[in-house]
């Protein structure tokens, strides 16, 4: 049987490739941004975005891993705000005006955490919607 002549083999070498060069996380660099915080009952959602409103990172307590009740502890929403704030602090941002919407735990929380990882608040907002005593109710349930 004929033995398959490899290129190694011949005494050609081989050509190591090259290592991969780390990117830089983000081209652009932002000074400013926007820090939406969206707290249910359920889980708490951030979202930074630059001053025009593009979105540049976001989390939530469930993708970090916390699964059913403890999505909407207030530490769950401190752990969001770290991450984010971390994240967002390799791209250069040092203010944030922070909007808040919603009810929940992790409201507080969330905006506590940026200011710990050195990351100036220039503003908060509140805009979570009030009913003005919209639609009828549901009928009360028979138990």
């Amino acid at each position: 049987m004929a033995k398959k002549s490899t290129p190694a083999a011949e005494g050609e070498a081989k050509v190591a490739k090259a290592a991969p060069v780390a990117k830089s996380s983000s081209k652009k660099k932002f000074d400013a941004g926007i820090l939406y915080v969206q707290s249910t009952y359920n889980n708490t959602m951030c979202l930074v975005t630059d001053v025009s409103g593009n979105a540049i990172a976001s989390s939530s307590s469930g993708a970090l891993g916390f699964r059913g009740a403890k999505k909407g502890t207030p530490f769950a929403a401190a752990k969001v705000g770290d991450v984010l704030a971390a994240k967002v602090q390799l791209m250069g941002v040092k203010e944030v005006a922070v909007i808040i919407k919603g009810v929940g735990s992790g409201r507080e929380s969330a905006v506590r955490s940026f200011i710990t990882k050195g990351i100036n608040i220039s503003s908060v907002k509140d805009v979570t919607p009030v009913p003005h005593n919209g639609p009828r109710p549901p009928r009360a349930r028979r138990v």
